[in-house]
């Protein structure tokens, strides 16, 4: 990138471990909601407030860093999560938007959003998928 050959190696250093603790930050989170230790979805802002820096330099950072906005990384994690827990098929629907901190209606909204089907939909895809998997492995 251009802009990066101007900037001083200090700068660009930093701008990696800002990244790479607001990643780690998102993991440790998302692990304190999924283990039921916090019952409320952080912000960007919350996650400035982890990292002692301003709300504006993190979106900042991450963007020029990854390319991408900070909420695409939270939200391909939430995704990765919910995901997980459709396909193990031990809680409801319901009870995943909950424990995400959704209401099964937003829930479906974001899941369909990025997957282009609904939590029902993914959930039997997932299975149809699995038994004709097991079934192609017997014959």
């Amino acid at each position: 990138m251009i802009l990066e050959a101007k900037l001083p190696k200090k700068i660009l250093l930093r701008q990696h471990e800002i990244t790479a603790a607001y990643l780690k930050e998102i993991d440790k989170h998302l692990l304190d909601i999924v283990e039921e230790r916090c019952f409320e979805m952080f912000e960007i802002r919350d996650f400035a407030g982890i990292l002692h820096i301003h709300p504006t330099h993190l979106s900042n950072t991450i963007k020029l860093t990854t390319g991408k906005h900070p909420c695409y990384f939270f939200e391909e994690k939430i995704l990765a999560i919910a995901k997980g827990m459709l396909e193990t098929n031990e809680k409801s629907i319901g009870s995943i938007a909950a424990l995400l901190t959704y209401d099964p209606s937003n829930f479906t909204k974001f899941f369909k959003a990025f997957t282009g089907m609904t939590p029902k939909q993914y959930r039997q895809s997932f299975f149809e998928k699995s038994i004709q998997n097991s079934e192609a492995i017997t014959i």
